[in-house]
């Protein structure tokens, strides 16, 4: 007798309550509208007619700049860059074994025109001795050609 409410008997009571209305708690527990109609579909990004050419990114339009000297500090990158446009980011990305740069910068413009003027004007102009290549940090995919590895 004594034993016996100590045991826990897990199925005992399986039957008495339906399982299909189940208090659901958490995200997505109330019908809100968030996941339905229009709030859900989500856009592809800049209807250019399906053209492929630069993507913009979330806050601006970023170029990559590639070939950068190994020891060039980020107010040389800067200020080559600087005179297209209004940088709002600059990303140096060193090398942490070697504290040296990695070759390669992140610039990000506000305009789409400031930052084509910058590829326009940098491309294959020597930084520090080092020739640097300018180009759009996203592109759109072009329609047919995927970009071969």
């Amino acid at each position: 007798g004594a034993r016996r409410a100590m045991d826990v008997d897990y199925d005992e009571d399986e039957g008495s309550k339906p399982t299909t209305t189940r208090k659901v708690k958490g995200r997505g527990a109330e019908d809100d509208d968030r996941y339905a109609g229009k709030a859900g579909k989500f856009e592809r990004l800049a209807h250019d007619d399906d053209e492929a050419g630069p993507a913009r990114s979330i806050e601006g339009w970023v170029v990559v700049v590639s070939g950068v000297h190994e020891e060039a500090q980020e107010d040389d990158v800067f200020e080559a860059f600087a005179e297209f446009g209004d940088i709002k980011n600059l990303h140096l990305n060193l090398d942490r074994r070697t504290g040296f740069v990695k070759g390669y910068a992140f610039i990000e413009y506000e305009t789409k025109s400031e930052a084509a003027k910058a590829i326009k004007g940098m491309d294959a102009q020597v930084l520090l001795d080092q020739k640097l290549t300018v180009g759009w940090a996203f592109t759109k995919p072009s329609a047919g050609a995927r970009r071969r590895r």
